[in-house]
């Protein structure tokens, strides 16, 4: 008999320059954090991503991605649905120190849902 694995989809909007270290990982992980950096913040809808991706990332640095991935229920378990702003801004916040164990509960591979501004047209690396 087949034991379900129960997993969350999740969305990271993210800018160039971590899209090239998603990539480098094959699409498996997300880059560790800086050290200004104390939280990992994936993010509970495609709309949030984008809005991000699009308002922020773009203008930051030229391009903004939307990333797609599914993570292991068991292990977001451990961790608050958090706020940021509005009840459309859920997301989690998982610290730093965590984003190993993190990368390790992604079922499956990361993929790019949307692309904003100068490198949008740009082929990914898909799973």
């Amino acid at each position: 008999m087949n034991k379900r694995i129960d997993t969350v989809t999740l969305w990271r909007p993210v800018g160039p320059k971590e899209l090239k270290l998603i990539e480098k990982s094959g699409m498996r992980a997300f880059p560790p954090r800086l050290p200004e950096q104390p939280i990992f913040y994936p993010v509970l809808t495609e709309a949030y991503a984008v809005q991000i991706a699009r308002d922020w990332n773009v203008p930051a640095s030229g391009s903004g991605f939307v990333t797609r991935f599914e993570v292991l229920k068991d292990f977001l378990d451990r961790y608050q649905i958090e706020h940021a702003g509005s009840k459309a801004h859920r997301e989690y916040w998982i610290p730093a120190e965590d984003l190993p164990e993190f990368n390790r509960a992604i079922v499956g591979g990361i993929k790019v849902t949307a692309a904003f501004g100068k490198d949008a047209n740009q082929p990914t690396v898909e799973e």
